[in-house]
């Protein structure tokens, strides 16, 4: 009797335990502000905002824009690292006359409990009789990839008697917004004038426009307001002026030349007295902004180059270190598994210089020798082998020492990889009908999701009927670049000379391609550059399957 008692007791003390109550979810909400907002003749040193709760700031480095912009050494933000229910802005030096400032928190507010964040707050004074209140607003598109990257900034300049074009690279905005972790930004608070407005990928977080690493937007021509509410960019890395870094030794075959904007090769000199039996080969590295000089014969302890850039000439010493050249190695850059029509690619370490193709043999099932063409690249480091591959074969390729040889006469032992094709219902097909108002030079290309080629067609007819056959299954999407000036390739744009980068489309829903699924595309291309859309009209997490059979996509505007 008494046991049962006491497991009675146990559930009943099991059902007192408290749950909790309900998550709070509710953003921090401000109860007052001192001065007021939209104060007018702000002659204060501190601003106090009191919040309903305890919160603290969250990346607020990043996240707060000040418009016009100030030193980091003319103000302080409180807290920073606790919490608190106000924020305390402390102003060092006194603001500009007749201005009305902002301070954009973006999403850096949040509570202490549940991180629960006070998305975009802004707190607006002036130091003149009026508060600004025009807007302007828009979204911001990369020019050339697919996903444009978050917190790029909208700066605008007065056109008065002072501004120039080169203004943007020597002079901060007088305001500054930021599209902060989306690509949408909305500039409030502006007072009427006549402004040069563009969008830059601040990387250094400076306000000025740095060639070498920022990317920019701009309008051929300032704007006025009151006028235009809404106005779009399109940002693009421009080709950095030609600059040389200085030559840096790497080992005793070879001196690295780092470079800005567009290397080359023939402004590199040799200066130095080299032995007869001296020879160099100069490519590019693949992942820096490097060229690579190889060089060979007796040895030495230096070199000495002469550099020209643009109207100079630069003369440098390399000076030579016990740093040993690396062996030859040779690797499959093909995944185990091919696509019919792609190509066998073979890459190296070190720069190739001959090919003995009766070396070379690549065997299907059959064990018989099939016949191939290949292809070095003009970089000297990749190896292309073409055949018409059967559907469900393996094949064998088999390199024997001497097939490839390296700069240095060096070869390889015999190497042997091996790459497999699927049957024929494994692989898809898509047909892409091309919807077109003009006829105009274009380049098209298949790629994944991470923007690499597949498949690239350089067309100049007016065939608007494409195929892509014996694809592996995946997610594809088109890229279309409007070839403006027919040299088969993308151009970037430049703001000094005002050339716009050319149009490039993506289209904006991902092509599920599956085993034996044939997909008919059609891809309309608009004739003149669009607008962008209404930022309040914009739906910009489009996530649509396409489904088989006679599609038609809008192909969104880049």
């Amino acid at each position: 009797m008494s046991f049962l008692i006491m497991v009675s007791l146990a559930k009943c003390a099991r059902k007192s335990i408290p749950t909790g109550g309900l998550k709070d979810t509710l953003p921090p909400l401000m109860i007052n502000a001192s001065p007021k907002m939209n104060t007018v003749f702000f002659d204060k040193e501190k601003i106090i905002i009191t919040f309903d709760e305890f919160i603290k700031l969250k990346d607020i480095s990043k996240q707060l824009i000040i418009s016009p912009p100030l030193e980091l050494d003319k103000y302080k933000v409180k807290p920073q690292g606790t919490v608190a229910k106000k924020i305390q802005i402390q102003l060092l030096d006194s603001l500009k006359k007749e201005t009305t400032y902002t301070f954009n928190f973006g999403e850096s507010i949040v509570d202490n409990n549940e991180n629960n964040p006070l998305p975009f707050f802004r707190y607006a004074l002036s130091t003149g009789p009026i508060i600004d209140s025009l807007e302007i607003r828009g979204k911001v598109t990369d020019a050339y990839e697919r996903i444009t990257e978050p917190y790029t900034s909208i700066h605008l300049y007065p056109v008065d008697s002072t501004y120039s074009d080169s203004t943007i690279f020597l002079k901060k905005p007088f305001y500054v917004t930021s599209t902060l972790d989306s690509v949408i930004y909305n500039f409030k608070n502006l007072r009427p004038d006549t402004y040069e407005i563009i969008a830059i990928k601040d990387v250094g977080g400076n306000y000025l426009f740095d060639q070498n690493i920022d990317k920019i937007g701009f309008l051929e021509k300032p704007i006025t307001l009151p006028g235009d509410s809404v106005i779009n960019f399109r940002i693009f890395k421009e080709i950095p002026n030609q600059f040389w870094t200085r030559p840096f030794f790497i080992n005793t075959s070879l001196i690295g030349f780092g470079y800005y904007g567009e290397a080359d090769r023939e402004a590199i000199e040799v200066k130095s007295k080299v032995p007869r039996n001296f020879r160099y080969l100069i490519n590019k590295n693949r992942e820096t902004d490097t060229l690579n000089f190889w060089f060979r014969g007796d040895k030495l302890d230096s070199l000495k180059f002469a550099i020209k850039e643009e109207d100079t000439t630069r003369l440098f010493n390399v000076k030579f270190k016990k740093e040993l050249r690396d062996s030859l190695e040779i690797s499959v850059i093909t995944k185990s598994i091919m696509g019919l029509l792609d190509s066998f690619k073979i890459k190296s370490n070190l720069p190739l210089v001959k090919i003995n193709l009766d070396l070379i043999n690549i065997k299907g099932l059959d064990s018989l020798s099939v016949p191939y063409k290949a292809s070095l690249d003009k970089n000297y480091d990749r190896l292309s082998l073409f055949y018409d591959w059967l559907p469900n074969d393996n094949y064998k390729i088999e390199l024997l020492p001497n097939a490839l040889i390296d700069f240095w006469g060096n070869t390889h032992d015999t190497l042997r990889f091996s790459a497999k094709t699927k049957p024929i219902e494994d692989y898809g097909n898509i047909f892409l009908q091309i919807l077109r108002e003009d006829k105009d030079p274009f380049v098209l290309e298949l790629v994944n999701l991470k923007g690499e080629i597949l498949r690239r067609l350089d067309v100049s007819n007016e065939s608007d009927f494409y195929e892509f056959k014996y694809l592996l299954p995946g997610n594809y999407l088109f890229r279309y670049i409007k070839d403006k000036n027919g040299n088969k390739k993308w151009d970037t744009g430049n703001y000094l000379k005002k050339i716009q980068p050319e149009m490039v489309y993506y289209s904006p829903d991902t092509i599920d391609l599956r085993a034996n699924w044939e997909i008919n595309q059609r891809l309309k291309i608009p004739g003149e550059v669009e607008s962008l859309p209404d930022p309040d009209s914009m739906d910009i997490n489009i996530n649509r399957k396409t489904p088989p059979g006679f599609d038609s996509l809008r192909i969104s505007n880049k």
